[in-house]
């Protein structure tokens, strides 16, 4: 699904020769470094990050791998992701078996006033309270947050900034596809979405990474409106893989108020349902 030796090269691409110090003219017709030129930089040999490209070199020291993401310009993210996908063939991590703990669930409906579910890293949604079953306005256990995103919603749709969402969970997918390469069910979704996502297929060309575990997370409800909500994600230390998310509101702000008319607008047709039962 991934490798080092793609990666390297979709970084490569995108390094401004000038902004290390190599000037450029008309004549260049490379985008971002040429293979030479990194080799040079990272003071190893062009013959060694020829083969390190080509997926022919193993084992790439710490020092070279640091090395590489200076003159790459490769954030914390992607350095992990480097090292990660350095050690891929010595070291397969198992994938997690996504299953909730009855205690985690017990946790879920302890948060009343605000959405929170728990993820595993295909971004399957494992489990839900009842406000987050609300705000996505379906049953949670099996939804695929990237199939929902990707072939479910439009820019018009649930997600308010779809266009950074989709940047979000390609990221992260691209993360996963680092740590869990041998993932049967993680690969076919890579596929499935790459075949029926135009956009999907292009931002995975890219090889971007990213880890987001708080900030902005904005939804377009059809029953309340907008709603400004904060993101936090939780690593759940003894549950590899899984991720507790709990989307809070500002105190006071038009977002609380939206969760409460939500809450409300839900009781009252469940209300309503039972008086019918009863009739």
């Amino acid at each position: 699904m991934d490798d080092l030796a793609g990666f390297l090269r979709t970084r490569r691409a995108r390094v401004d020769p000038a902004a290390v110090g190599i000037p450029t003219d008309s004549r260049r017709r490379v985008a971002g470094l040429r293979r030479e030129e990194v080799a040079h930089l990272s003071g190893v040999s062009v013959d060694y990050y020829v083969r390190l490209e080509q997926g022919r070199a193993t084992q790439p020291s710490e020092q070279v791998l640091d090395a590489l993401s200076r003159v790459l310009g490769l954030d914390e993210t992607e350095r992990g992701h480097l090292h990660r996908l350095s050690r891929q063939h010595r070291r397969r991590a198992k994938a997690p078996s996504g299953r909730v703990r009855p205690e985690l669930r017990r946790v879920l409906d302890l948060v009343t006033d605000a959405p929170a579910l728990i993820m595993d890293h295909r971004l399957n949604v494992l489990a839900g309270n009842h406000l987050a079953a609300l705000l996505y306005g379906r049953p949670l256990p099996g939804l695929s947050i990237a199939r929902h995103l990707f072939l479910e919603e439009a820019d018009e749709g649930l997600y308010a900034d779809w266009d950074t969402c989709t940047l979000d969970v390609v990221g992260h997918l691209r993360l996963a596809a680092g740590e869990h390469p041998d993932d049967p069910r993680l690969a076919s979704l890579i596929g499935e979405l790459s075949m029926r996502s135009e956009r999907f297929r292009r931002l995975w060309a890219r090889a971007d990474v990213r880890a987001r575990t708080h900030g902005r997370k904005a939804y377009r409800h059809p029953l309340v409106g907008l709603l400004e909500l904060h993101q936090e994600n939780f690593a759940l230390p003894g549950d590899a893989g899984l991720e507790l998310i709990v989307l809070s509101a500002a105190p006071d702000s038009p977002a609380e108020d939206g969760l409460r008319r939500l809450a409300a607008t839900s009781a009252a047709e469940e209300q309503s349902r039972s008086d019918v039962d009863r009739a």
